[in-house]
């Protein structure tokens, strides 16, 4: 296949953004970079780092910009939809962080015209891009486990990293910002059997005397259609020097013809140091002990990003530049996601049993 060029434009200058940008400077179909960010200085800043041909304080002006034919949006969280609908109107290929919105109203409103525009859009939820998890899918496609009557999913991290969240947008509570990255793999894991039932509790305290209103600790029992009931558990409140760096989690599927379990905890690769090590994702912070691995992006090593975020970017632009199929989140396996973390989230809050109607999954 011939390869197209590229024109790039990285909406939202922070972490991610900054990885997607520096990620897509590197790629050989990349032929034009632009970035932008409603803080001047943070988009300058990008644009010198990553060598980007054009910056700007108007996310608009820079989706529009001649050069660039497809979009990246990595604005934080409640800012999806206004990027992603002027992308869609003028024609130009989206992915955009996961959750697609954290308003359904928002997500709506950007499926509408996503609909109306006929557009391409899909959903960052990299967990997708990383091996171990790849490799699951592919067992899942060869049905290796027989039918699935039930497993686990549950995620760990530090409060450092929740209140750095929380202060970025108080309604980016760990269930809707990152127990979504678990509900996406299950769902994607028995892809066509939806949930359709959610109990779950949540305890609060560390975060709600902060004045936040997001849980510390919540599980979640989900039924789905077939029957199967998979327990969905966040603990987003360890201590604030825990040693991951990102995400400790461990994935359990059990079958009627085998099992899969994933541990994904990282303890298996220790730093100590006591000059103290980094913290990826909240500055200022740093460790003396780290699960090196637990990064959610990914890491830099040796000049180059490796991990499940410089996976996604490269397949995703592999995809724009020739066509070649990739495992992207589809707008409408995101709207299932977000339907359930916000059905766990109602649970928590209420203790009452939450059904999910079926005219949610069109």
């Amino acid at each position: 296949m011939k390869a197209k060029d590229l024109g790039i434009a990285v909406v939202g200058s922070g972490r991610i953004g900054t990885l997607r940008a520096r990620l897509a400077a590197k790629h050989p179909a990349v032929r034009f970079l632009a970035v932008s960010d409603k803080e001047p200085a943070y988009a300058k800043a990008l644009a010198e780092l990553a060598g980007a041909d054009f910056y700007s304080a108007d996310n608009d002006e820079a989706i529009a910009h001649p050069d660039v034919n497809a979009v990246f949006v990595s604005t934080p969280e409640g800012e999806h939809a206004a990027p992603v609908c002027k992308a869609l109107e003028l024609g130009k290929p989206v992915l955009v962080e996961k959750p697609l919105a954290l308003s359904l109203n928002e997500a709506e409103a950007i499926l509408k015209t996503l609909k109306a525009t006929g557009g391409t859009l899909r959903v960052g939820y990299s967990r997708r891009f990383k091996e171990c998890f790849l490799r699951a899918k592919e067992q899942m496609i060869h049905g290796r486990l027989g039918k699935v009557s039930g497993g686990l999913a549950r995620v760990y991290n530090s409060r450092a990293q929740t209140f750095a969240i929380l202060k970025r947008d108080p309604h980016a509570t760990p269930v809707l910002d990152v127990l979504t990255y678990y509900v996406d793999l299950v769902c994607w894991f028995l892809e066509g059997n939806r949930p359709v039932e959610v109990v779950a509790r949540g305890q609060s305290g560390i975060f709600r005397d902060a004045g936040y209103s997001a849980h510390d600790v919540t599980w979640a029992l989900v039924t789905f259609a077939d029957g199967a009931v998979v327990n969905f558990g966040i603990g987003y409140a360890l201590p604030a020097r825990y040693p991951t760096q990102g995400q400790s989690d461990r994935v359990e599927l059990l079958g009627t013809e085998g099992t899969m379990i994933i541990d994904d905890d990282h303890m298996e690769h220790l730093l100590f140091s006591e000059k103290g090590i980094p913290h990826p994702y909240v500055p200022g912070h740093s460790v003396e002990m780290a699960f090196l691995g637990s990064n959610t992006a990914g890491d830099w090593a040796m000049g180059e990003f490796w991990g499940p975020l410089g996976n996604e970017t490269r397949a995703w632009l592999d995809f724009l530049a020739t066509g070649r199929p990739s495992v992207h989140a589809t707008p409408e396996q995101a709207m299932l996601n977000l339907k359930t973390t916000y059905a766990i989230e109602r649970a928590a809050a209420t203790g009452q049993v939450v059904r999910l109607d079926q005219d949610a999954y069109r």
